[in-house]
């Protein structure tokens, strides 16, 4: 069975840094794009970072991608997103999620978390001022 399961997270002030992990079972991550979504309280689902762990090619959302790293440990099957300088608006329940197709396609898609198929359960990063 697939599964992706998210952790790592925690309650830290702002400025600090989070590293969380997706470890996952049951697909190779050959043709497969990874995602980090977060969802705030309040908001909806958005996603902050991507990549295809067979090439490395990652993409990320505009407002985080100084402070966001995505990155992947293939041998391990799993995959990162390193957090720096947090921020109160980052708070928020953080999903990993798997999709079979290119990385190109989420670049073209206006609403990137539908395209993705399996979602692990989440981890809970609170940010306080």
């Amino acid at each position: 069975d697939v599964q992706l399961q998210a952790s790592g997270g925690g309650s830290v002030h702002a400025g600090g840094s989070l590293r969380l992990s997706c470890a996952t079972s049951g697909f190779t991550f050959d043709g497969y794009t990874i995602g980090w979504f977060r969802r705030a309280p309040g908001k909806g689902r958005e996603g902050v970072a991507y990549i295809s762990p067979s090439d490395g090619d990652t993409l990320y959302l505009d407002s985080v991608k100084d402070r966001f790293t995505i990155s992947s440990d293939n041998a391990k099957n799993t995959v990162w997103l390193q957090i720096h300088s947090l921020k109160p608006e980052d708070t928020a329940i953080y999903y990993c999620a798997n999709g079979k197709f290119p990385l190109n396609v989420v670049k073209m898609s206006p609403s990137p978390p539908g395209l993705f198929n399996f979602w692990g359960q989440g981890t809970l990063v609170t940010v306080s001022s």
